[in-house]
């Protein structure tokens, strides 16, 4: 018998833009599906190696169209954006609930540090606006 939790319940929040998971041992999730965007496990955002994690920005608005089951083990997230490769397991939904403040709190500080937004079409701090008028 497995020892870590398993979902009873997933509940998507359509206008709210936020998944609701609830775990067999008691614990109750609200994950934005911004915050399970940025954090997937796709190896577009994971990368192919340690270190090689991308910084996701410009999701504020993005929602969760769908979810597919994958076996009894997890679930496939199809985000509005279009982005559906990442296969978020139990386990990982549930560590990616427990451990929301710290990590959504670690995402907005590296954000920062990138002089990157949560705002879709933000501009990047190193593209400079250049205007030419004619002679």
């Amino acid at each position: 018998m497995s020892t870590h939790p398993h979902p009873t319940d997933i509940v998507l929040h359509g206008a709210s833009r936020v998944l609701e998971v609830e775990f067999d041992e008691g614990s109750n999730f609200r994950l934005p599906a911004e915050y399970l965007r940025v954090h997937s496990p796709s190896a577009e955002v994971t990368g192919h190696g340690p270190g090689q994690r991308v910084l996701v920005a410009g999701k504020r608005e993005v929602g969760i169209k769908g979810i597919a089951p994958i076996g009894h083990y997890a679930i496939q997230l199809i985000f509005t954006d279009g982005h559906d490769s990442g296969i978020f397991t139990w386990e990982l939904l549930y560590s990616l609930g427990r451990d929301f403040d710290a990590n959504w709190t670690r995402y907005l500080a590296e954000l920062e540090a990138a002089g990157r937004s949560r705002d879709p079409d933000a501009p990047l701090p190193w593209l400079q606006a250049t205007t030419h008028s004619p002679k």
